[in-house]
């Protein structure tokens, strides 16, 4: 036991002596640790120190605004003044002043009165992805290309020292500011034509049921960038745009996510899934920036305009037939049905396409989800017709008389050539009866007439026969052209070379007689004599009264005339202006090249205008007028025959030209019906009435 003990006295001496070496080590690190901290310190605060006292602090907002707050503030660069003032309040109540200072932005500002301008700030400091969405797309490849007016950043967003968040009603990119943000570009034509677009697509948002949604406050109807993006807008060809064909349905199905889903599932949808051009897509029926309510009477989607406009772009022609099977003709025999007489005739509710197909989920008609599959007709025709069973809707609705194979169709082309071959007979025969006893009656009339004046000589006969057959062709000509689905121009059922050939010979002829005539007037007694008596006077006014007031019932004297009244002078000479005018601009239409290059380009355009409405003028005054004359004048019945055989009765004559004091008289038993008396004595003058 005291072996032990005395043993146990050195060790713990040996181990307070190791543990009094240790604490002197670590003391002695620490020391020099905290000296050297210290030292770092104090040559830190010394740095600053030396360095604030050789660099003056950054200047605060308010010592830029001291300056820029000056509404006159500017400089010049590449030759323009360029304001450098900057709206203290506007820029406090920015997005930018509200989170930075002036020397945030502009770090090359060392000092409130610096001598040399900034460097010009790049939003990509900051904005780097929105940046680089810009690059790519259509406006920075027009800047690049050297189109100056392409929208740049503060185009859109405006100055960067009163920039809002979008959030902001008053921020340009708020969404109901967006249309008038891209219109300020795109609304003005001077900025548009360099780059060849068109300045309708703003006018046409405005009037669309998207533009008049934004327009009343709306903030989830449609704006440009919900179609065309925001920073990254791609051309419509550009596959990755949201506007290319195949991406429409998604991109209007951001608004319209049901009706997107029922597109994508139907034929069309599945077809533009298969990237078929040829397949719509919602712009396709919609339209595109001038999209209206499907009640409107101008949308292409209204009850009236879908099978007429809409549906038969693609499914009138053969175009689908030929490239898929599909039949075509689907509009014309629609229309031709009870339906689409209808609906041509302004009703609401009568069935459409889309009252049977649908309107975005359409199917074909094998597909058991289709409206008009066998098995769903009964329930779709049910909707306007409570009560129908499936033998109602066995019949085929698109009939095709002369195509179709199935029965009823069969047995509708049969009745239909049956019925029109009898029409024929039967109206033809009516009519060549009723011909056979007007003709027999009116030449027994004729008869009764024992002595005749001479109204018109043969030579003037065969001018007026040839003027009548070619104004007559030169009118169904004229308008075939004008009104291609016309009945006259199907009656005459000629083609655009055989047309243009018979309206050109027709003018010919016409223009022919016409200086036939003009020299006739000129060289021969009976041609003068006719100029004179039908060269308007004084007289006819006061005839053209006196007629009026007398068949109006206010006077009882009935009026007197010369040859020619004055009705027949006003037919004559409004002819020959017509012939003039008719004559002038058709040789320039026909010789348009010659014309064309000689002239301003839209003098034919003038020419064009002129030709028609004096076509339609003259065919009216002709049928109005004239017709009267000769056809429905009730003293002349069944007509004035004067244009066949040149003869008038001679108490018609007295009764109607009392006043010419030298009449041709025939006499039947002895006389010709073209015979002229050996001399004409100079006619005197005669006035209305005496």
């Amino acid at each position: 036991m005291k072996k032990g003990g005395r043993n146990a006295a050195p060790a713990k001496q040996i181990d307070s002596e190791e543990t009094a070496g240790e604490s002197m080590s670590t003391r002695t690190i620490r020391n020099l640790f905290a000296s050297g901290v210290a030292l770092t310190l104090l040559l830190a605060a010394v740095s600053l120190r030396a360095a604030s006292k050789n660099d003056p602090p950054k200047p605060t907002a308010d010592e830029c605004l001291a300056c820029h707050s000056d509404a006159t503030l500017s400089h010049e660069v590449n030759g323009k003044t360029v304001s450098l003032h900057v709206d203290p309040e506007a820029f406090k109540n920015s997005i930018h002043g509200s989170m930075f200072t002036c020397v945030d932005c502009h770090t090359d500002v060392k000092s409130a009165a610096h001598e040399t301008p900034p460097q010009r700030i790049s939003c990509a400091t900051c904005h780097s992805d929105e940046q680089a969405a810009y690059d790519r797309s259509l406006h920075a490849r027009a800047m690049k290309g050297g189109n100056t007016n392409a929208a740049t950043c503060v185009d859109c967003h405006g100055s960067p020292h009163e920039l809002l968040p979008a959030s902001d009603p008053k921020s340009r990119v708020h969404h109901t500011n967006i249309p008038a943000t891209c219109g300020t570009c795109h609304g003005q034509k001077f900025v548009m034509e360099k780059s060849g677009l068109s300045v309708q697509t703003v006018a046409s948002y405005e009037q669309s049921v998207h533009g008049h949604a934004v327009a009343n406050g709306s903030e989830k109807a449609a704006v440009c960038t919900d179609c065309h993006g925001t920073h990254e807008i791609l051309d419509a060809k550009d596959s990755k745009s949201p506007i290319f064909k195949f991406n429409v349905p998604q991109t209007c199905g951001k608004c319209h996510e049901q009706i997107s889903k029922e597109f994508q599932q139907s034929i069309h949808g599945q077809s533009i899934a298969k990237a078929n051009w040829q397949a719509p897509v919602c712009t396709d029926c919609h339209g595109i920036h001038s999209i209206k309510a499907h009640g409107d009477a101008n949308s292409p989607v209204s009850a009236q305009n879908v099978a007429q406009l809409t549906c038969a772009r693609c499914h009138e022609g053969v175009r689908l037939s030929q490239e898929f099977g599909i039949e075509g003709r689907r509009a014309t025999t629609y229309l031709a049905s009870y339906h689409g007489l209808a609906s041509r005739l302004g009703s609401q509710v009568v069935a459409n396409c889309a009252s049977c197909h649908g309107t975005h989920s359409i199917f074909p008609s094998t597909d058991p989800r289709s409206t008009i599959h066998p098995s769903n007709l009964a329930r779709t025709c049910g909707q306007c017709h409570p009560g129908v069973t499936e033998k109602f809707t066995s019949a085929k609705v698109h009939v095709d008389a002369p195509l179709s194979a199935d029965i009823g169709s069969k047995a509708v082309r049969w009745i239909r050539k049956a019925y029109l071959s009898l029409i024929f007979l039967v109206i033809g025969g009516m009519l060549a009866h009723n011909f056979i006893i007007w003709r027999a009656k009116a030449i027994a009339r004729r008869k009764l007439e024992h002595r005749f004046v001479t109204r018109m000589p043969i030579r003037f006969r065969w001018q007026h026969a040839a003027l009548l057959t070619s104004f007559i062709v030169l009118v169904l000509t004229g308008f075939a052209l004008k009104f291609p689905d016309s009945w006259f121009a199907s009656m005459l059922s000629l083609g655009e070379r055989m047309r243009h050939l018979l309206h050109r010979v027709a003018a010919v002829v016409l223009i022919g007689v016409s200086f036939f005539h003009l020299f006739d007037i000129i060289l021969t007694r009976q041609g003068r004599r006719l100029a004179r008596d039908l060269f308007p006077t004084l007289d006819d006014a006061m005839g053209a009264w006196q007629n009026l007031t007398y068949y109006l019932g206010f006077s009882d004297r009935k009026p007197e005339f010369p040859r020619f009244n004055y009705a027949e002078k006003a037919e004559y000479w409004a002819l020959v202006w017509g012939m003039f005018v008719m004559a002038g601009t058709g040789i320039m239409l026909w010789a348009k090249v010659f014309f064309g290059n000689h002239l301003p380009r839209w003098w034919l355009d003038v020419a064009t205008a002129i030709h028609y409405y004096e076509a339609v003028l003259a065919t009216l005054a002709i049928v109005v007028w004239h017709f009267y004359q000769v056809f429905l004048d009730p003293d002349i019945y069944p007509m004035n025959w004067a244009w066949l055989d040149g003869q008038m009765p001679l108490h018609t004559y007295e009764e109607e030209h009392g006043l010419d004091p030298n009449p041709v008289i025939e006499e039947p038993q002895d006389s010709e019906p073209d015979a002229v008396t050996e001399e004409e004595p100079e006619p005197t003058e005669a006035k209305h009435g005496d």
